[in-house]
């Protein structure tokens, strides 16, 4: 559920666990949305011949799922995000089942920044993905619209 969560209401060491099986579906929206038609991603034939041996689903769009863990479960939707690092640990294929654990590493009150770490896995427990990442916070929560 996404909540307006503020900085205050959040603690180093708070940590969530999901798990999505990544679909054709979720690759083909991503693909279609960003354009992003790299033949490793979309073409078996060519994946064939790489070294995974197979189509891969978009690295970037599993990164993505990072953060929307980290604002529909842990950190909710008041930070605005002003860094991401990502590194690409193993391939993610179509019908994988990734768990995300995502995390708040440190906290810095002065400048209302909270730095959030992730790490997701396979079925085997291989490491796949890992995050770190900057959200800046509003010194005042905001008030729900109202329609």
């Amino acid at each position: 559920m996404y909540e307006l969560k503020p900085f205050d209401s959040l603690h180093v060491g708070d940590e969530v666990r999901v798990s999505k099986t990544i679909t054709e579906a979720d690759g083909a929206l991503y693909i279609a949305a960003t354009g992003d038609f790299g033949p490793v991603h979309v073409d078996d034939a060519y994946a064939a011949t790489t070294r995974f041996g197979r189509r891969l689903a978009p690295g970037i769009m599993v990164a993505g799922l990072c953060t929307s863990v980290l604002t529909a479960e842990l950190a909710g939707t008041l930070g605005i995000s002003i860094e991401d690092r990502f590194w690409f640990t193993g391939p993610v294929f179509y019908g994988d089942t990734i768990e995300f654990k995502v995390w708040i590493a440190e906290m810095h009150a002065d400048t209302r920044t909270v730095v959030w770490r992730a790490s997701a896995f396979d079925e085997a427990g291989k490491e796949v993905l890992k995050a770190e990442a900057t959200l800046k916070f509003p010194r005042v929560k905001p008030e729900p619209a109202s329609l």
